[in-house]
């Protein structure tokens, strides 16, 4: 089998032969060729000719996009690189290392007594940030409290500190393992005073959090993800597993008498057990809302299936969906007319074996979690006005905001939109979105991709909008969060580092 086409390749390129922001109606060809039919009518030359315009001005844009691209200051970059996510990260990993550290040196001996509530509490916050209820209440309780009447300043840093919860989660996760290390490790100092059970437990605990935090690395879940998903998930439910273990044994055994305590009353009361338990529960809720679903498949072209789920859903949600109840989760965003609607969907680009499968080989019935879980765009309501940026498949997590808020602008960059994404989705497009409030940018049909900096900029600020959200692949992204920091427009980008 030959290998799929990306239908999310980077768009980019610049046509500075084309009127910025133009508005496509369903056929951008054809405004194209009319556009070449005028000016070969203006000229005296037949329509016969209109082919030769349509060539010339292919290669005009051709030419225009070899161009060398702008460069950017080192500091606009490494304000991109020193995100919010990075900052949070630091900011956990410091300040639990000034503790470790005191402990270390005996200066502040609660650590010692009690590292087990270190170890957890690190880890409870760590499962949290990655909890869908949790993270649903604060989007809830942001969007509620402070849409549109609060500061600008106030209302992105809200939007920030939600995108990159990541930090805290990655920053937590890599703390309380390190705090398990030194509670392992004091337990091999006083090794005559503890039972060799308890030792055990803590270096299988250890291999078990160690393995589930390797494999969430960026370079292993972006390039791996199967591994990723299997190591992170069952290592890691290992590792919940040993860890009740290594507390309650660590808890039952009585160093001044070295004999087993089988009072229950003893280990319940210790602050490590709760932590345990709120662990437990905290990992179990989502899993509480599996089901298996029917879903009904288009698939308008080899290399896009669109699926449709009953049920409408609110704006910037995204579900997870699976062929199986617990392996091979894939997440894709929620593209729905709101809560009313009878359906919602989702576009799933051929990029791997799953999404594949669902074009050549349509499932009559998915495992996805009731429970969605928010994306950036879900804070699109702390906004008066903005922009939604996508290209390719990327318009899954983008259209909701569109279609649900007139205030909201959509810039669609891809290659045989119509074609490529049937007319489901070019149906709800054109239902719900004005043609004055959409770029539909058919690089097929124009000849080339754009100069996307120019569109965006464009529409920033004839819209009067307050912020952009970007949905593209790493090197669109990139460009796009690269020229709006530079042009001191406020946006927010795709995540890779989460």
């Amino acid at each position: 089998m030959s290998k799929p086409e990306f239908v999310d390749d980077p768009e980019k390129g610049t046509l500075d032969t084309l009127t910025p922001l133009p508005v496509l109606p369903v056929s951008s060809k054809a405004v194209i060729q009319d556009a070449a039919v005028g000016l070969a009518a203006q000229s005296g030359k037949k329509e016969s000719q209109v082919e030769l315009a349509l060539a010339t001005y292919a290669k005009k844009d051709h030419a225009s996009a070899s161009k060398p691209k702008r460069r950017v200051s080192k500091w606009v970059r490494f304000q991109l690189w020193f995100n919010t996510y990075r900052k949070f990260f630091i900011f956990v990993v410091t300040f639990n290392g000034v503790g470790l550290l005191l402990a270390s040196l005996n200066i502040w001996t609660y650590p010692r007594r009690y590292t087990g509530a270190f170890v957890l509490g690190n880890l409870i916050f760590a499962i949290l940030m990655r909890n869908e209820l949790f993270g649903r209440v604060l989007y809830l309780i942001v969007n509620k409290c402070f849409a549109k009447w609060t500061p600008l300043w106030f209302r992105l840093g809200c939007t920030s500190a939600l995108q990159h919860l990541g930090g805290i989660h990655s920053g937590c996760a890599t703390s309380g393992f390190v705090w398990l290390i030194f509670r392992v490790t004091l337990i091999f100092i006083d090794h005559k005073d503890n039972h060799d059970a308890v030792l055990i437990m803590g270096v299988i605990t250890n291999l078990a959090v160690s393995i589930s935090i390797l494999s969430a690395f960026p370079w292993v879940r972006n390039t791996h993800h199967n591994v990723f998903e299997r190591h992170h998930r069952f290592i890691g439910w290992i590792g919940l597993l040993s860890t009740w273990v290594f507390v309650v044994l660590g808890d039952s055994y009585d160093l001044d008498t070295h004999s087993w305590n089988p009072d229950g009353i003893r280990v319940i009361r210790q602050q490590d057990f709760w932590f345990a338990f709120g662990m437990t529960v905290f990992i179990l809720i989502p899993w509480f809302t599996v089901r298996e679903v029917k879903v009904d498949i288009e698939v308008p072209s080899p290399k896009v299936a669109i699926l449709r789920f009953e049920r409408g859903m609110q704006q910037g949600l995204l579900a997870r969906i699976s062929r199986s109840s617990i392996m091979e989760y894939h997440a894709f965003g929620i593209i729905s007319e709101g809560t009313h609607a009878k359906y919602h969907y989702l576009i799933c680009g051929v990029q791997g074996d799953f999404t594949r499968s669902l074009v050549n080989e349509p499932p009559t019935h998915v495992w996805t979690r009731q429970l969605k879980f928010a994306g950036v765009s879900h804070t699109s309501t702390l906004y008066k006005r903005g922009i939604r940026v996508c290209t390719g498949t990327g318009l899954g997590a983008a259209l909701s905001t569109c279609l649900q808020n007139p205030d909201w602008y959509l810039i669609w960059i891809g290659s045989d939109q119509e074609k490529t994404f049937g007319p489901t989705i070019s149906g709800l497009i054109h239902k719900h979105i004005q043609p004055e409030r959409m770029c539909l940018w058919d690089s097929k049909a124009r000849g080339g991709r754009p100069d996307v900096m120019k569109l965006v900029k464009d529409a920033y600020h004839s819209w009067g909008a307050e912020v952009v959200f970007i949905t593209s692949n790493w090197a669109g992204n990139k460009e796009i969060m690269e020229g709006c920091k530079e042009a001191g427009i406020p946006a927010f980008g795709t995540l890779w580092d989460f």
